[in-house]
């Protein structure tokens, strides 16, 4: 059976990585949760932080590499969730590797109103992203996603569990698929 492939994304403090977490632990089939973060946090030197303007050679390198791994554990009969910030302007080289490949590819947004995505960022820790101004400029670049409206989840009033929910739903309806 071929692999199915599920990117998760959304802007900052959407709950990705929280739901990623759970899908992948909870599947019925062996999963793999890969969290772009780590591609960008092995940059050591030379880190360009993804969402200025001057990392976009960084981010394209760091797309490749993980559609090279996604490629890698799916091959070995692992479905994989990708959980991070890919934006419609990053697709192409999944949906590539989707067709190429025969694996299933999947599109999920989870877009809480910006309000929510800032309270919950003020939450985090660590090297998560808690700049306000880099999240709101994330945030309404995830706001007109045009033919891809309809792979929205809208998460503001629900909890990890609830959104875990939804994205199972999404993902089994087969209306998030784009290969």
């Amino acid at each position: 059976m071929p692999a199915d492939v599920v990117i998760l994304s959304g802007p900052p403090a959407s709950g990705k990585t929280t739901v990623a977490e759970i899908i992948a632990s909870t599947a019925v089939k062996p999963t793999v949760h890969m969290t772009t973060d780590q591609f960008y946090r092995a940059i050591r030197a030379g880190y360009i932080a993804p969402y200025l303007p001057e990392a976009q050679r960084q981010n394209e390198v760091v797309i490749d590499a993980i559609v090279a791994a996604v490629t890698v554990y799916a091959r070995g009969g692992f479905d994989v969730v990708v959980d991070g910030i890919v934006g419609p302007w990053f697709l192409s080289p999944f949906r590539e590797m989707a067709i190429g490949a025969g694996f299933a590819l999947s599109y999920i947004v989870l877009r809480p109103a910006l309000d929510t995505s800032l309270q919950r960022a003020r939450t985090r820790s660590g090297d998560d992203l808690k700049d306000a101004a880099a999240i709101t400029g994330l945030h309404d670049s995830f706001n007109q996603l045009g033919d891809l409206e309809a792979h929205v989840i809208d998460n503001t009033v629900l909890d990890a569990a609830g959104t875990a929910d939804q994205v199972r739903q999404a993902m089994a309806s087969g209306a998030y698929r784009l290969v």
